[in-house]
């Protein structure tokens, strides 16, 4: 029996795939017999998947808000997560005291996950036990995220012409300033894990520094077959922002045969209401049928995977993507643009279709997963058997947990070393 652990859990994360992927990590250790305390700053969202429910202990400290930054956020249409709401000074200070009071217990390791505000947390710096830090992405700053954004269109003060060069570049300087600031918190992280190779690749890239992959895993008791009549609809889920790829989701589909085209349902956490106005015009204006779904409960989800015809996803460069892991555990098929972390989870032809970023090749690989039934019943057994002979949440429990043994015994190595030395 693994030796009973003591784990510090450091978390700063919004609603969304890495909240449900830390959930699923501490259920499994706390069932594993191990004690995990929870250590998150009041900003930390805790209403989506509370982890009081499941850790040992909660501990939550106070952020003060920040009264000018509260006023500036109510005027912008558009503000970087670095510039909302709070102070970020506030936060540090927050996390300065959880790393010292972390420091005063005896824990034998901790684990930390992403700030929404600052990426690398800045915890890492004052942190004096050995750590662990999931980097499920780098700040992004890839050429290809600016152009899609700048389609969103901007309101108030951006549509000043005398105010809009001021505040774009206002925009651009508090980025590159969070791009530095992810880089130098970076350089504390003694032991990174990634969600995907094409994350490990980018936090090399990144980070000049090795991290090792540790693939998260998706919870077949909740997702899972339900065998419920498929309806003419497609789903994609996650944010409805830019980056998501859903305005090419729905060029893509008026390519199909007006007679064939199925509706596209979108399920999000939360949505850019600019952006939502954009998609359902372009529907309009392309005759495809759009639903977009917000806040939907887990058990409605599920249901939607169940009844969808097939899952569509191809938003640019995703780490990872949770969504073609729930579709597929559900008996759903994919089809997917062959980019990022899709590549290490959409299997081309055996648990759906991976296309260029093409419209009608994407337009293609829809008609046939829908009309040839043989492939879509291969796929969706195929689907079902992939996540359970790789991707549940025991066996990405028993990978993060190998991945902490791995590091304790480094550690004990090195103590041991230096004790030798002293001699």
């Amino acid at each position: 029996m693994t030796k009973q652990l003591k784990i510090a859990v450091f978390h700063n994360l919004p609603s969304g795939g890495a909240k449900r992927s830390l959930y699923t990590y501490i259920d499994y250790l706390t069932k594993k017999g191990h004690i995990v305390d929870v250590f998150i700053p009041s900003t930390a969202n805790e209403d989506y998947l509370p982890l009081k429910d499941i850790a040992t202990n909660m501990i939550e400290y106070e952020v003060k808000p920040s009264f000018f930054r509260e006023k500036i956020y109510s005027i912008f249409s558009y503000v970087p997560a670095i510039f909302k709401k709070v102070s970020v000074k506030n936060v540090f200070k927050a996390e300065k005291k959880i790393a010292e009071d972390i420091n005063q217990g005896d824990y034998d390791i901790v684990y930390c996950e992403q700030d929404q505000y600052t990426m690398t947390p800045i915890i890492l710096k004052y942190l004096t036990k050995p750590t662990i830090y999931y980097c499920q992405q780098p700040v992004r700053r890839d050429e290809i995220l600016n152009r899609v954004n700048d389609q969103k269109p901007k309101t108030g003060i951006f549509n000043n012409p005398l105010i809009k060069p001021f505040a774009q570049y206002y925009v651009e300087y508090v980025e590159t300033h969070a791009y530095q600031q992810d880089y130098e918190f970076a350089q504390y992280a003694t032991n990174l894990l990634a969600n995907s190779y094409f994350s490990h690749e980018n936090i090399l890239r990144q980070y000049a520094k090795n991290a090792y992959v540790s693939y998260i895993g998706v919870d077949t008791n909740k997702f899972k077959p339900m065998n419920l009549k498929r309806e003419n609809f497609v789903l994609s889920v996650g944010t409805c922002i830019p980056p998501k790829g859903y305005d090419f989701l729905i060029k893509s589909i008026a390519h199909i045969p007006k007679e064939k085209r199925p509706e596209l349902v979108i399920v999000g956490n939360s949505s850019d209401e600019g952006w939502v106005s954009y998609l359902k015009n372009l529907a309009d204006r392309k005759d495809v049928k759009l639903d977009i779904l917000t806040m939907v409960s887990d058990e409605d989800l599920i249901r939607l995977y169940n009844m969808a015809k097939v899952v569509v996803y191809a938003p640019y460069l995703e780490p990872f993507g949770y969504v073609p892991l729930e579709a597929m555990a559900c008996g759903t098929p994919v089809v997917g643009v062959k980019e990022g972390g899709v590549r290490e989870t959409v299997r081309h032809n055996k648990t759906g279709l991976l296309t260029q970023r093409d419209e009608q090749n994407f337009a293609d690989a829809i008609i046939t997963l829908t009309e040839d039934t043989e492939l879509w019943n291969r796929c969706s057994a195929n689907g079902i058997a992939y996540i359970n002979s790789f991707w549940t949440l025991n066996q990405a429990g028993e990978r993060l947990e190998n991945h902490i043994q791995r590091i304790l015994k480094k550690q004990e190595d090195k103590n041991k070393k230096e004790e030798v030395n002293v001699k």
